[in-house]
């Protein structure tokens, strides 16, 4: 899989939960937190395509237990495209310990048009980057 993005998010003290490690549903913020970011390197403005995304499908595996404060690394993975879905992959780790993998998780995108309500191909914009 290609690799399509890297970013960070800070765990921070109120991420945790009452048994003192970062809740699950964390996990799950921090690979949004990239997918908007990548989502975003991509504005409307450069094909005039108005369509945005959805989440049919999210998982994650919880490997290592995570606590704060901290920071996290998150990479996103190209995975399989249709017409109008793509499918991202992703890996955590922390940053002060890049060789152990906390996380991987998957979320399924599809772009929908805003005057239909129903499915639309990719935009240009985000194939050509892939």
């Amino acid at each position: 899989m290609k690799e399509i993005y890297s970013t960070t998010v800070a765990l921070r003290w109120g991420d945790m939960d009452q048994i003192g490690h970062v809740n699950n549903t964390v996990y799950f913020r921090c690979f949004e937190q990239a997918r908007v970011e990548w989502i975003d390197l991509f504005p409307e403005s450069a094909d005039n395509n108005p369509a945005y995304v959805v989440i049919v499908h999210t998982e994650c595996s919880f490997l290592k237990e995570l606590k704060a404060p901290g920071v996290v690394e998150v990479k996103i993975f190209a995975g399989d495209m249709g017409r109008s879905s793509l499918v991202q992959h992703y890996e955590m780790r922390r940053t002060d310990a890049p060789d152990v993998l906390v996380a991987t998780g998957s979320a399924k995108m599809v772009w929908v048009s805003p005057e239909t309500g129903r499915s639309t191909p990719i935009p240009e914009r985000f194939k050509t980057s892939l």
